[in-house]
């Protein structure tokens, strides 16, 4: 969890120095380096304890100065740097950065301007009309920040997937330890997989419940514990994530489980179903009206087997047909991190990544997969140095020459091609046509209106020249909105042309959402699983993607990276040769 923190405290630094007007490799620097370290696979405390600074050095993109402040936060749980930085700005300016399209230099420009401090002066100079007048502004940026600060109220105090999932597991592994604890687990949204969380619920099986409520409470993550009883306590993490426990009897683990995993639409449905079979279901189990007997209660499987439905996975349970599948025993076999057979989206140093090609080869053949795809960002997007034409034609060469050493495994010549406002795409057909892989992306333009911006992709689909559309929404969860797009118009031609589209794995994206997974499952429309890392770390967010696919009802045969090489080239190839 420690490098998660930093990550967050090298970004804040980074806005901070962006504010300044700071030197722009400095801030780049930080910038990557909170990319780097937050999604690093090994905790920086132990790589510097064995290696001090030197070791922290070797990682890609930390250079001395970051490892320093490194060592400073092991050191002293603190970076001095960030509160000297703060001093020279007002308090709460950096909330405003969390507003969509709102950057370093406009938050300068209201404060500058406006003496605008916070969200809550932006949104009430904004609605009182006076950000229009600014210079670079206008009626629809105005009306911009007023739909973007709306989102982020109506988002705040929820938690990613990502940063929940870990915490939580975390949690589990620290209370296995306890000799008193028989069964844990996470429960609530969480075990459903939903995008963002309230707050955790874990759930425990003990015959001695207060050695393991005390266990609880003595757990370092946690700051202050807000309660503690017999068989449950709360408590609050240094993050301000609040976790939940209950303590149950084994015998009944299983009915406790399925309730407080919910959700509750489904759990309305199930003792709708128990009523009329002559049972009542609670936490306490499946028990008979008859003679009041228990029917289930120790494990889900017999619970659902004895209310006549097949097994219910946790990710399905919303009340979206589910339980009608399942009284038919027809629930889909759901994809499993295991099913992924390459990863179709990544960068590397030739863009905006940090990672070599051939760092990234062997990082991802370490991982068991048969393929991947190197798509670095395309011409036109500068700010994420974009690959010139040149450039990428010296890669298409390079990656031929290492294809033709390596044995089980391939890496697919790709981009990830800006999608223009217009719907035309960055690059010329005959360079697009060399490429093994084509993702077609919006980076730019966010603010057109719905229907242009379906009619910009449908364009970019119909060209025949990608493979999949990239981040179909362009959403940042809890930050920014995704733009307005006629998603059924859009998996409506992804059908028609033989594109798949892209669920983005990265737990702060999970773009495509699972609503619209199902929708493309309907459509016949393939879905890719990828997660857009840069960074090694990031090739580790697969697992959410899963996660929101197996929320969305997919399988293996709706993945496009649950292919075969032999399969992919196929697809690829019928798309290329169809127009």
């Amino acid at each position: 969890m420690e490098n998660s923190r930093l990550g967050e405290i090298f970004y804040q630094i980074a806005e901070l120095l962006d504010v300044l007007g700071e030197n722009k490799f400095k801030i780049r620097a930080y910038y990557k380096g909170a990319e780097v370290i937050s999604s690093y696979p090994y905790e920086s405390r132990e790589i510097y304890e064995k290696n001090g600074t030197a070791g922290l050095e070797e990682i890609t993109g930390i250079g001395k100065g970051l490892a320093e402040k490194i060592e400073e936060y092991i050191k002293t749980g603190n970076i001095l740097y960030v509160s000297e930085l703060k001093k020279k700005l007002p308090p709460g300016i950096l909330e405003l950065l969390r507003v969509q399209s709102v950057g370093p230099k406009k938050a300068k420009l209201f404060y500058e301007k406006l003496g605008i401090k916070n969200i809550e002066e932006l949104r009430v100079a904004a609605n009182q009309k006076k950000l229009r007048e600014l210079p670079g502004m206008g009626e629809k940026s105005e009306k911009t920040i007023i739909r973007s600060i709306v989102f982020l109220n109506k988002d705040k105090g929820r938690i990613p997937l990502g940063a929940a999932l870990p915490l939580a597991e975390s949690i589990v592994k620290a209370l296995s330890t306890s000799k008193a604890v028989l069964k844990v687990e996470y429960a609530g949204s969480l075990r459903r997989g939903k995008e963002t969380i309230g707050d955790i619920d874990i759930l425990a099986a003990s015959k001695k419940p207060e050695e393991v409520i005390k266990h609880f409470c003595g757990l370092p993550e946690f700051t202050r514990i807000l309660s503690k009883g017999a068989t449950k306590a709360a408590a609050v993490t240094g993050e301000e994530v609040q976790v939940d426990l209950r303590v149950v009897e084994l015998e009944v683990f299983g009915s406790a489980l399925n309730y407080f995993t919910g959700s509750k639409a489904h759990n309305i449905k199930l003792r709708e179903i128990a009523i009329d079979k002559k049972m009542k279901l609670s936490e306490y189990g499946l028990i008979s009206n008859k003679d009041n007997k228990t029917i289930a209660s120790a494990g889900e499987e017999e619970i659902y087997k004895a209310l006549g439905l097949s097994y219910i996975p946790p990710e399905l349970r919303e009340d979206r047909g589910e339980i009608e599948l399942a009284s038919k025993q027809k629930m889909p076999e759901l994809v499993n991190l295991s099913d992924i057979k390459g990863d179709l989206h990544m960068h590397t140093d030739a863009s905006d990544g940090v990672e070599t090609l051939e760092a990234m080869i062997k990082e991802t053949r370490s991982k068991g997969y048969e393929y991947i795809a190197i798509t670095d960002h395309s011409e036109s997007l500068k700010v994420a140095n974009g690959v010139i034409k040149k450039t990428l034609l010296a890669r298409i060469k390079e990656i031929a020459k290492i294809n033709s050493k390596l044995k089980g495994f391939r890496v697919f010549t790709g981009s990830e091609v800006d999608i223009k406002s217009d719907g035309s795409l960055d690059y010329d057909e005959e360079l697009l046509s060399s490429l093994d892989y084509v993702i077609g992306s919006v980076h730019t333009n966010f603010t057109m209106s719905k229907e242009e911006m379906t009619k910009r992709v449908v364009k970019a689909i119909k060209s025949g020249k990608i493979n999949t559309l990239g981040h179909p929404t362009g959403r940042i969860i809890g930050q920014r909105e995704g733009y307005g797009i006629d998603l059924i118009e859009v998996i409506k031609a992804a059908k028609d042309y033989n594109v798949a589209i892209e669920l983005s794995a990265h737990p702060l994206r999970l773009d495509l959402t699972d609503i619209y997974c199902k929708v493309a499952k309907e459509n016949g429309v393939k879905i890719a699983i990828s997660t857009d890392a840069h960074t090694f770390g990031e090739l580790e967010t697969m697992r959410f993607g899963v996660i929101t696919a197996r929320r969305g009802w997919l399988t293996k045969e709706n993945v496009l990276n649950c292919l075969d090489v032999k399969d992919l080239v196929e697809f690829l190839k019928n798309r290329k040769t169809k127009y």
